[in-house]
C-alpha cells in the first residue's frame, strides 16, 4: 500500500501524521518506509533525530540519478536508510530537492517516484509519502506514486477553503495521470472537542458528504515533546489519549 499525506497549506500537521502513523505500521510488524519529500525535512529530523544531520543518501540523490545517464544505475534501496524503530525505514529529505526541483520539472520526471515506489513494493509492506506545502512536482509526483491520499485538516476556515482547491487538485491527478488514486479521507488533526468553533467546521464538512475520519486528532503539549525528543508517539508513550487516537486511526486505514 502505498499512501500520500497532502495538504498544500502549511502547518496541517502533514509530517506528524505521516511519521507517526508509519511508526505504528512498524510497531505492528508491517516492514514499512516513509519517504520524505519536503526541503524542510521535518519527518527526516522526527524520525532519524541528531543522525539527520549526517549526509546520507536520500530522495533527492535518488532523483538526481533520473537526471544522468548510468549503465549500472545504483538501486533504489541505496537510497534508503533504517531508523532507530523495527520495521521502519526511510528515504530522507534534504536542501537538495529544492536545487533539483526545476530541472526535475523541465526534464518532465514525473512518474520516477511511482515506478521506484512500485519496485519497492516488493520489499515493503506500506509506503508513506509525506509531501511539501504546495502543489509542485514532489506533490504531484507523489499523488502519481500513491494508490490512496489522506489529507490532514486543523479546524479553521482557512483550512475549510483551501481544502476544495485541495480536492479540485486531486481530481485533476486522478484524471490526467492516476485513475486508481482515491481519496481515503480527512484527518482531524489538533482537535479542540470544547471549542465550539472547531466542532462547527468539522461538522460542516461531514454535512457536504467529505470523508472525515475518525478519530480526531487531539491538541496535545505530549507531541510538542515527541518532536523535540525525535520519539514517535507509539514509542513515547503507547497509553497517551494522543497515541491511542493515533493507533485507532491507523487501525480503521487498516
Amino acid at each position: 500500500m502505498r499512501r500520500v499525506v497532502f495538504n498544500q497549506k502549511g502547518g496541517v500537521g502533514k509530517s506528524t501524521i505521516t511519521s507517526n502513523l508509519a511508526a505504528i505500521a512498524a510497531f505492528q510488524g508491517q516492514r514499512t518506509l516513509v519517504v520524505d519529500l519536503d526541503p524542510q525535512g521535518n519527518s527526516t529530523r522526527y524520525l532519524l533525530g541528531e543522525a539527520a544531520d549526517e549526509p546520507q543518501p536520500g530522495a533527492a540523490e535518488f532523483l538526481e540519478t533520473t537526471l544522468k545517464f548510468s549503465v549500472r544505475a545504483p538501486k533504489t534501496s541505496d537510497f534508503i536508510v533504517a531508523t532507530p524503530w523495527e520495521n521502519l525505514h526511510l528515504m530522507g529529505s534534504s536542501p537538495l530537492l529544492d536545487e533539483l526541483h526545476g530541472k526535475l520539472e523541465s526534464r518532465y520526471k514525473i512518474y520516477k517516484l511511482r515506478d521506484a515506489l512500485v519496485e519497492l513494493g516488493e520489499d515493503y509492506d506500506q509506503i508513506w509519502i509525506d509531501t511539501p506545502p504546495a502543489l509542485n512536482f514532489y506533490t504531484r509526483s507523489a499523488l502519481i506514486a500513491a494508490e490512496t491520499c489522506l489529507i490532514p485538516f486543523d479546524c479553521d476556515d482557512f483550512s475549510r477553503r483551501a481544502l476544495y482547491s485541495l480536492l479540485e487538485s486531486v481530481t485533476e491527478i486522478q484524471s490526467d495521470h492516476n485513475k486508481g488514486l482515491t481519496v481515503e479521507g480527512i484527518v482531524v488533526n489538533q482537535f479542540q472537542p470544547r471549542a465550539v468553533l472547531p466542532q462547527r467546521t468539522v461538522q460542516e464538512l461531514i454535512d457536504e458528504g467529505l470523508p472525515v475520519l475518525q478519530p480526531y486528532l487531539s491538541s496535545s503539549v505530549k507531541m510538542k515533546e515527541s518532536h523535540e525528543l525525535s520519539r514517535p508517539m507509539i514509542h513515547l508513550d503507547p497509553r497517551h489519549k494522543l497515541t491511542q487516537q493515533f493507533v485507532e486511526l491507523y487501525e480503521s486505514l487498516a
